[in-house]
């Protein structure tokens, strides 16, 4: 399981060292895109897959099913994971999130979410502020 959040560094080529722990569930390669929140998605390609199918799955003539289409697909980069556990995370996808050198990696399960320290530091705070309990918690959970 990608679980736990973890503090890591990019190296002098914008390349990010995944966490050892979730490596094994991460096969040799990755989708890094822009994710929701100012934070990038990296998901597994059996995962990708998935998210992909979803939004295929969407009617054409929906505005809001193409913007999603776009913005998930559209940023959408393939990486591959070399052999000593890195991803590189291109410039454009850094900016983006606010990501200079340091990164927050946080494993969700099936998919990873990368955060500005700054930017997960805001999240967490409005988190904790707003007490985020399971009777606010999305329908179906």
């Amino acid at each position: 399981m990608i679980a736990g959040d973890h503090r890591h560094r990019l190296d002098s080529k914008g390349r990010l060292t995944l966490p050892s722990k979730f490596r094994p569930f991460l096969g040799d390669q990755v989708v890094v895109t822009k994710g929701l929140d100012k934070c990038l998605f990296v998901f597994p390609m059996s995962k990708w897959q998935e998210v992909v199918a979803k939004l295929d799955a969407l009617p054409l003539g929906d505005r809001n099913a193409r913007r999603a289409r776009r913005w998930i697909i559209g940023s959408a980069h393939v990486q591959e994971i070399d052999r000593a556990g890195r991803i590189l995370i291109p410039p454009s996808l850094r900016e983006y999130a606010g990501i200079t050198q340091e990164v927050i990696v946080t494993g969700l399960h099936t998919y990873m979410e990368l955060w500005a320290p700054e930017a997960w530091d805001r999240e967490v705070e409005d988190i904790d502020e707003n007490e985020v309990l399971p009777g606010s918690w999305p329908s179906g959970f």
